[in-house]
């Protein structure tokens, strides 16, 4: 059998206001709709049933991630989450708070060709803080103690382009198992609590930041 490592599973936040009317949030700070609340404690329920024994529950400091994995916290009976902002959303600039349509008409042709305007943060950087934060959380647990982080899309999608190479988006309550082995962070299966379920949001449109 293989030998046990840290492990994180780090997700998205449920579903927010603005996800709703699917705005850019990057930074801003929005709180989950009725929807996202519901589909944490379907994602909950799904944790508290499966093979894992959850040890901490972490989330960005920002309201979506932080009110979805109080819900989760306290389903699983853990302490209360503990906040970082290294897993926050990436800054999303002067695309903060603008549908896909809106970005389309003030900047065209940005999202066709995955570009992004002066002041939304670069990928570097929303890659360099998440896997610091990672790479410190997997550091301090025990093989036994597999841990919750809960956090954004946009720093999802850039850890796992960064280490797989893949950029696919993930959906609320999904994300990605990471694991630290021989001292560096790798990745591990992917997470879609919500797949079999009525309670997806719809698609938001190419590289959403949320």
């Amino acid at each position: 059998m293989p030998t046990p490592v840290p492990s994180l599973l780090v997700i998205r936040h449920g579903q927010s206001l603005w996800n709703a009317l699917a705005q850019w949030q990057g930074m801003a700070d929005i709180d989950l709709s009725d929807l996202g609340r519901e589909q944490a404690r379907i994602a909950a329920a799904q944790l508290a049933g499966g093979p894992h024994g959850f040890h901490r529950v972490y989330a960005s400091k920002l309201a979506r991630a932080r009110d979805t994995a109080s819900i989760i916290a306290d389903h699983l009976r853990l302490d209360a989450p503990t906040t970082d902002e290294r897993w926050n959303e990436a800054d999303a600039g002067p695309w903060q708070g603008l549908t896909p349509q809106e970005i389309k008409e003030q900047w065209p042709g940005f999202l066709e060709r995955n570009r992004r305007p002066d002041g939304f943060e670069p990928y570097d950087t929303v890659v360099q803080r998440s896997l610091e934060a990672a790479t410190e959380l997997l550091g301090s647990i025990e093989p036994d103690q597999p841990t919750i982080v809960v956090t954004h899309s946009g720093v999802i999608r850039s850890l796992r382009r960064h280490l797989t190479g893949a950029s696919e988006r993930a959906p609320n309550l999904g994300g990605l198992w990471l694991h630290l082995v021989s001292g560096r962070v790798r990745p591990g299966h992917d997470f879609d609590p919500l797949s079999a379920t009525e309670v997806q949001e719809f698609s938001e449109g190419p590289g959403q930041v949320n």
